[in-house]
């Protein structure tokens, strides 16, 4: 008999008993909902016989895993259906992503949205039929012929990267289809309840723009209708909140066809823009940060010295100057790594906080632009401290606590991701496995629990990721605090220890908004345009109801200005109704109604975009109310 850990039961079975069985003795809710285990950390198939004492989790919907097993288990239902329906069809790629799942195929022709009906058609049908999925182990020498036989030439091209002779090449199999894959997946077709495609797009194989471009189909599933429905609703208010569309409508910003993933901010998005980075001054100076400012093109040399010419070329625009190369900076780094070296640094001088809101351009494809969120140039609120080993987790410490403040500011909340080590890394081992160690520490004695994604470090080191939660449930990596042993030693930095001798300091990289265009994005859609009174870059607008209450509302309007409030007045000769709808579209948190009972009285009538009408006040009133709500950085 072998020991099974259920967390902290410990039940005993027999050798070779399946997770899938396992689940079904604890109880038939539990094997129904079951999509994978945790076998002692790592992430398994329901069908993976136990065969010594372990450690098993069983992972269901609710799970991050399970999620991900449930939907690539329904990304290979979407590919039976295309080969149903496209007998000619070439497969590519079908992995589960943040929501939902994708696969990439090679087809005869274009799909049109009556073709994403049909394939969703055919799912149904796959599903209904229950059909079980069978994991199959082959050498790789038949796996080849057998995708060389289907002409599956993606396939083949997978196979003959990433096997060697001899080796063991996995695949899943349903009824009949049958696909390249590790797993894990769930028990059968039928496990997935409700589905939807939502969306058919281009990409290029492997994201590279000279192989051919396929045809993304993506989808969603649930265990129930009712979240599938939930999930279909959320999409609808996302599209009336998608931030290209207010952006455009509230006259934030645009993308014009002479600069594709270069956005352009008009006055009032400045305005926002400032406001941001008024607020990220604020916090920094009272954090102890020093403000720097380093330049957007720097040579070659420095790039190659830093490691981003041999690991990160391909996303970096470069040029020539005098004859030598010289690149447009993707990442502030190095820069800041010069202006440690400018003089000699004590130990008294750390930790050396040093913060810097670049622009930094990284070319993007142009089939992944996407208005703010994914740009070809933009603000990274960068800050690299300079520190002494023994204030690695003080100074990690201090970042979290920085990053939760802010982002309560905006009513986010979030959940925490640590990457570790990939295997295109910079460094030993050891190394990499000490600065690991330590940002687990921080968070831990801090009381925060996080996630772990392993093999998706920086090539320097590893992080913590920040996964902010906006108002739809949608997740947005923002901060991140990445721990560097490696650009210290290839800069040669060094400071002067209290034993006189030169020691070399430890960095740590961080952002905070991550990129000011896309956290901007992002708060327009979290808002829907209606940002907090403190953000607003128009807070009051006055509506004179006639020409001769114009005078007065000028009188108020410079009033208000001179308070630092911003003011606008519509003296258009439209209906009083007309311009309070105005008003409201513009999500303007603050409407003056100016009549003649208030010219009379000397008052104003104050209407809220949210509350309505809230009566008569006086303007020093109206205006110590509006500079306290400031003040607090209330959210509406």
């Amino acid at each position: 008999m072998i020991k099974v850990n259920l967390k902290g039961n410990v039940r005993e079975f027999e050798p070779g008993t399946t997770v899938a069985e396992v689940a079904k003795s604890i109880g038939m809710g539990l094997y129904k909902a079951a999509c994978a285990g945790r076998l002692n950390e790592k992430v398994i198939d329901l069908r993976t016989p136990l065969k010594a004492d372990c450690t098993l989790a069983i992972l269901t919907f609710d799970d991050t895993d399970g999620k991900k097993a449930y939907w690539h288990t329904t990304a290979h239902i979407m590919a039976q259906a295309v080969q149903h329906l496209f007998p000619d069809a070439k497969f590519a790629i079908g992995p589960a992503i943040e929501n939902g799942f994708y696969y990439d195929f090679d087809l005869p022709r274009t799909l049109t949205p009556q073709d994403l009906t049909a394939i969703e058609a055919e799912m149904k049908k796959i599903i209904k039929a229950d059909i079980p999925l069978e994991r199959i182990e082959v050498p790789a020498e038949k796996a080849l012929q057998m995708m060389q036989d289907a002409k599956q030439d993606y396939k083949v091209e997978l196979i003959k990267e990433h096997s060697s002779k001899g080796e063991t090449i996995t695949f899943y199999k349903q009824g009949d289809y049958i696909d390249l894959c590790v797993g894990p997946h769930l028990m059968s077709t039928g496990c997935v309840k409700a589905v939807k495609l939502t969306n058919c797009t281009g990409a290029y194989w492997r994201a590279d723009a000279n192989n051919k471009m396929l045809q993304r189909v993506y989808g969603i599933s649930f265990p129930k209708a009712a979240d599938l429905n939930h999930y279909v609703a959320m999409l609808e208010e996302a599209k009336k909140r998608d931030h290209r569309k207010l952006g455009r409508e509230l006259e934030l910003f645009t993308i014009m066809e002479e600069g594709p993933g270069f956005p352009f901010f008009l006055p009032k998005g400045m305005v926002l823009q400032n406001l941001l980075m008024d607020y990220w001054r604020e916090v920094h100076q009272k954090a102890g940060y020093q403000e720097i400012s380093t330049p957007v093109i720097l040579s070659r040399k420095l790039w190659e010295r830093s490691g981003h010419w041999a690991h990160y070329k391909q996303n970096m625009y470069t040029t020539v100057i005098d004859g030598e190369d010289y690149a447009i900076k993707p990442m502030n780094c190095p820069g800041g790594m010069l202006v440690y070296n400018f003089k000699p640094r004590s130990y008294k001088d750390l930790p050396l906080r040093l913060g810097e809101v670049g622009l930094v351009h990284r070319h993007e494809l142009s089939g992944a632009l996407h208005g703010l969120m994914r740009v070809r140039c933009f603000h990274q609120d960068d800050a690299h401290i300079f520190m002494t080993p023994d204030q690695m987790k003080s100074e990690i410490q201090g970042v979290v606590r920085l990053i939760d403040g802010v982002y309560k500011t905006f009513g986010f909340s979030y959940f925490i991701e640590l990457s570790t080590m990939p295997e295109d890394h910079m460094g030993d081992k050891e190394t990499w496995d000490n600065a690991t160690q330590v940002l687990r520490d921080a968070v831990t004695e801090l009381g925060y629990s996080y996630e772990v994604n392993e093999g998706d470090g920086a090539f320097y080191g590893p992080k913590l990721d920040f996964h902010l939660r906006d108002c739809l449930g949608r997740t947005w990596q923002c901060g991140t605090i990445q721990l560097d042993f490696q650009l210290p030693e290839r800069f040669e930095l060094t400071y002067t220890g209290a034993d006189g001798q030169k020691h070399r300091p430890i960095m740590l990289h961080r952002v905070v908004f991550g990129s000011i265009e896309r956290f901007i994005g992002i708060l327009i859609e979290h808002f829907a345009g209606a940002f907090p009174l403190w953000l607003s870059p128009v807070q009051v607008q006055i509506l004179p109801i006639s020409e001769r209450h114009q005078e007065y509302a000028q009188k108020l309007y410079h009033a208000l200005e001179d308070a630092g409030i911003r003011v606008e007045e519509d003296d258009r000769s439209e209906k009083i109704g007309y311009k309070i709808r105005e008003a409201q579209l513009q999500k303007t948190p603050y409407m003056l109604i100016i009549g003649d009972k208030e010219m009379e009285n000397g008052n104003i009538s104050v209407r809220h975009r949210k509350a309505g009408d809230l009566g008569s006040m006086s303007l020093d009133a109206f205006m110590a109310r509006v500079k306290q709500e400031v003040a607090d950085k209330a959210l509406d």
